[in-house]
């Protein structure tokens, strides 16, 4: 999973922490069709994932704006992703809204 490429700040990250079940029933393809879709919703600007062997995973979504967000939890699509995790995927998960006022790294191949 590369890192993702965003504008300058400020914008908006939504983070998904997560434990999932041993239940593996769609799971893939839910998460593909999820970040296809999330893709082409209005504010959306890029994701990061990462999943331990453990289960634990964190995904981070980027986005323009509060609003955006908004509209991306309200899709009907993503509301029946959302319950299929709560019955079947996840035995935990916690979100977390938070605003990017700053953001800087570093890249070997640019150095």
């Amino acid at each position: 999973m590369p890192i993702a490429a965003l504008p300058e700040p400020p914008y908006y990250m939504v983070s998904f922490s997560s434990q999932r079940t041993k239940v593996d029933d769609g799971y893939g393809e839910m998460g593909y069709a999820m970040t296809e879709l999330a893709k082409l919703q209005p504010g959306y600007l890029g994701f990061e994932s990462v999943r331990g062997a453990d289960g634990f995973g964190i995904l981070i979504s980027y986005w323009k704006d509060e609003d955006s967000i908004r509209a991306w939890k309200s899709v009907v699509d993503h509301i029946e992703a959302q319950n299929r995790g709560r019955s079947d995927w996840y035995s935990r998960y916690e979100i977390r809204v938070g605003v990017v006022e700053r953001a800087y790294g570093f890249n070997l191949e640019e150095a």
